[in-house]
């Protein structure tokens, strides 16, 4: 399978999983806090890079250069992530530090290969140095704050 069909299939069952048992586990009310909220997020922040001409994405359908793949698998990896953050610590801000710190792991372990397969890129520009393995420093930084704020949404939902 093309890794850009891979990726788009992993992010919309990824996606539906975890809406699934979000749905299930928690309030209707922090679920679309989460997953509505931090699609919103999400989108934002994409589609913001996208048109500093910072990322290039590979995927397909898009919204203002955003895969809608990336928006639905955005809430799901932070709901994930929030989970085990909150099998530590309690619905607060410090669960949704944990989270954030997750998330950015994740994404410092699964972003280069996104890059190595040409799913995206990131064009040279003076702001994108350093790189860590091909990904610039603020897509790590953005993730930390993104995944933070996106972790707080089902908290102040009722959480």
């Amino acid at each position: 399978m093309e890794p850009t069909t891979r990726f788009q299939l992993t992010n919309v069952v990824l996606a539906v999983l975890a809406v699934g048992h979000a749905l299930a586990t928690w309030p209707v009310r922090a679920t679309a806090a989460l997953f509505l909220g931090g699609a919103a997020l999400a989108f934002l922040a994409e589609a913001a890079v996208v048109r500093a001409g910072l990322l290039e994405h590979a995927m397909a359908p898009r919204v203002a250069g955003v895969p809608l793949a990336v928006v639905a698998a955005w809430p799901a990896i932070v709901y994930l992530c929030l989970r085990l953050a909150l099998l530590v610590r309690p619905p607060g801000l410090a669960a949704a530090g944990l989270a954030a710190v997750l998330a950015t792991a994740f994404d410092l372990l699964t972003d280069p290969t996104g890059v190595d397969a040409g799913v995206w890129t990131y064009p040279d520009h003076p702001v994108s140095a350093p790189r860590v393995a091909g990904v610039p420093w603020w897509n790590f930084a953005g993730w930390l704050g993104l995944v933070f704020v996106s972790a707080t949404l089902p908290l102040a939902a009722g959480l």
